[in-house]
C-alpha cells in the first residue's frame, strides 16, 4: 500500500560506524528498532548504506510536531527495547552527532507497507540525498528553480531542540531534497550528495 507521510518534522540522521560494523548494525536496528519506534509515536521513514562510504548509516524517522518529538523520543530512549540493546547498537558507532532537523515542504515522503520482520531480500531502488547548504534560511519557493523532480524536499526546522540527550546541527540553513537514482551525480556548489540503498526493512523503498 503506498501513502504520504503528513508528519510535519523530520530528522536526517548520519552515523559514523566502526569498520566492518554496519551490517551488524542494520540487522539490528531492523529486527529491534523499527516497530519499537512507530509504537511511541513516530515514524521510521527509511534506513540506508551509504553506497560510496562502506562505515556510513542514514536514516530518517518523523514526528507529528515538536511536541510529539520530545515524548516520543522520552518514551523510546527510556524504553525497554533502547535499554536491552543500547550497548551492542553503541558497540557500532563512531558518530552520532551528525542530525539536520527538518520540515516537510509540500507533500511528505511516499511510504510502502514494510516487509515484515525478518524480510533479508534487499530493494533495487537507489535515492540520491541532496544537501543544498545557504547562508540564510531558504523558502517553500527554492523548490521551484530546481531543474529535478525530486520525491520529497524539506528544508531546516528552527525549533529549538527539546530533547537534549540528543544533539542535532544547529544555526545552519539547509534545503534537502530524495529524488530516484538515475544514476550520474550533478554535483555542484555547497551541495552535498549521498547515493543511498535502503535497508531490507526501509519504509521508503
Amino acid at each position: 500500500m503506498f501513502g504520504l507521510m503528513t508528519d510535519q518534522v523530520v530528522e536526517l540522521r548520519q552515523y559514523t560506524l566502526r569498520p566492518g560494523t554496519r551490517d551488524t548494525l542494520i540487522e539490528l536496528f531492523d529486527r529491534e528498532f523499527v516497530e519499537t519506534q512507530d509504537a511511541v509515536g513516530m515514524r521510521v521513514i527509511g534506513q540506508f548504506r551509504v553506497e560510496a562510504a562502506p562505515d556510513k548509516f542514514v536514516w530518517l524517522r518523523s514526528f507529528p510536531d515538536m511536541e510529539q518529538r520530545e515524548r516520543s523520543l522520552s518514551a523510546f530512549y527510556d524504553g525497554p527495547a533502547w535499554v536491552q540493546h543500547r550497548a551492542a547498537a553503541r558497540e557500532t558507532m563512531v558518530d552520532t552527532d551528525d542530525v539536520l532537523l527538518l520540515r516537510p515542504v509540500g507533500d511528505g515522503f511516499p511510504l510502502r507497507d514494510r516487509p515484515l520482520p525478518g524480510s533479508t531480500a534487499l530493494p533495487e531502488s537507489r535515492f540520491l540525498l541532496t544537501v543544498h547548504y545557504g547562508d540564510e534560511p531558504f523558502t517553500d519557493a527554492f523548490a521551484d528553480s530546481l531543474e529535478y523532480e525530486p520525491l520529497v524536499c524539506l528544508r531546516s526546522e528552527y525549533a529549538a531542540n527539546t530533547f537534549t540527550a540528543l544533539p542535532v546541527r544547529e544555526g545552519e540553513h539547509v534545503f534537502v531534497t530524495v529524488e530516484n537514482f538515475a544514476g550520474v551525480l550533478r554535483g555542484g556548489a555547497r551541495t552535498e550528495e549521498m547515493v543511498l540503498r535502503p535497508t531490507s526493512r526501509s519504509g521508503l523503498r
